[in-house]
């Protein structure tokens, strides 16, 4: 759900409606590589309730210490991380959407940590 979010505020979306909209225009593709919900072959999305519950209820030092923890796991060389994505020009995929890639690249080492292919930005 976390994830979702990110994804969605990384596109300009603000707000639990514009979020659950972005959400909601996930391809099944997409909302499989978030990990939702799957009930009898569909993949759910959160509703907008629930993404509003998760982020009002979600503590912020619990989270900044998971982060710092994840840090400290995979990237313990690079004290400050930088979250990016790119939209690829002329790839597109199987539904004929522009291909968007995220990563997360470490400040001092130049490391690219993770990189994954994200959900369309509407």
């Amino acid at each position: 759900m976390l994830a979702i979010a990110t994804a969605a505020a990384l596109c300009g979306m603000q707000g639990y409606k514009a979020i659950a909209g972005w959400a909601k225009d996930l391809t099944p593709k997409a909302r499989e590589r978030f990990r939702c919900r799957r009930e009898k072959g569909v993949y759910r999305v959160p509703s907008e309730f629930i993404i509003r519950d998760v982020l009002i209820r979600v503590d912020p030092t619990a989270l900044d210490q998971a982060c710092q923890q994840w840090n400290k796991a995979y990237a313990q060389d690079d004290p400050s991380l930088a979250v990016d994505g790119k939209t690829m020009r002329n790839a597109h995929d199987e539904h004929g959407q522009q291909t968007h890639i995220m990563s997360v690249v470490g400040h001092q080492t130049g490391v690219c940590h993770t990189q994954k292919k994200s959900a369309p930005c509407p």
